[in-house]
């Protein structure tokens, strides 16, 4: 079965066509040239609107995944367009995302393996480097915000958790109704750092949250009072636990110290 078969099977683009693919010149690599489809208009990188074509940049490789051990790139001159609103533009590409290097694909791929290995490890498995698989990391992230849909959220849970040595933290909000999700990260454990999480759900959602579980902390005790008022405050157990414990060694400490010395007659 020819390479070629196999991308126009699971990975086919309208409006272009794999030309050929065949060996790079020192045999470490495949190298697949991609071309427009006969007819085909290029859009504009910035509108996504049909335009018509202006002229082409030199030829520009995008990595693809590996296949059996050896890198696989497109080869691919780019058009740039004359459009009506944004001008002369380089042409969007559906496998590729702005200036980066890897196609969408393989930065999907690199994402998911992100998730069980560490970056490094990743890099070495894929002989690609630890910036792009960063790189790949960060456009995965920032596509999950963009299409993200908060929707309703009727039970919270905060934290803090300490990422550094001297009293470093980041604030944590998670859902805990019937989704179960990390929603926020914000940087140190204070009014700013948890007001940032209700300015990024906004007063819609705030005000349909019904319960909210935390600790003890002031700062997130006094937010929660400012910014949803109508939930039900949940205290965890392990605080409540050790202020018992607390008011019990001070009742213990004060009969101590009020006790009167053995021989005598208290009453």
């Amino acid at each position: 079965m020819l390479l070629i078969t196999i991308l126009n099977h699971c990975h086919r683009f309208p409006g272009f066509v794999y030309e050929w693919a065949k060996f790079s010149a020192d045999k470490q690599a495949i190298e697949v040239r991609v071309r427009p489809r006969s007819g085909s208009a290029a859009v504009c990188w910035g509108c996504q609107e049909p335009s018509p074509g202006y002229d082409h940049l030199d030829e520009r490789r995008f990595e693809f995944i590996p296949l059996w051990g050896f890198l696989v790139f497109f080869l691919y001159r780019m058009r740039r367009v004359n459009c009506r609103g944004c001008g002369v533009v380089v042409e969007e590409v559906p496998w590729g995302s702005g200036k980066h290097h890897l196609t969408k694909v393989y930065m999907q791929f690199l994402a998911h393996w992100a998730r069980k290995l560490s970056w490094k490890e990743v890099a070495e498995s894929f002989q690609t480097s630890w910036e792009k698989v960063c790189d790949s990391v960060e456009y995965v992230v920032q596509w999950g915000l963009q299409h993200r849909s908060l929707g309703p959220i009727f039970a919270i849970g905060v934290d803090e958790l300490q990422y550094a040595r001297g009293h470093k933290y980041l604030t944590l909000v998670y859902q805990i109704d019937d989704l179960t999700r990390l929603l926020w990260v914000g940087k140190e454990r204070t009014v700013e750092s948890f007001e940032g999480f209700f300015a990024m759900i906004g007063q819609k959602l705030s005000s349909q949250i019904e319960f909210v579980c935390s600790d003890m902390w002031k700062p997130y005790l006094r937010v929660i009072r400012e910014k949803c008022s109508q939930a039900l405050p949940i205290l965890d157990r392990f605080h409540i636990v050790a202020k018992m414990n607390d008011a019990l060694d001070e009742v213990r400490a004060v009969e101590a110290a009020t006790w009167p010395p053995p021989g005598t007659n208290r009453y």
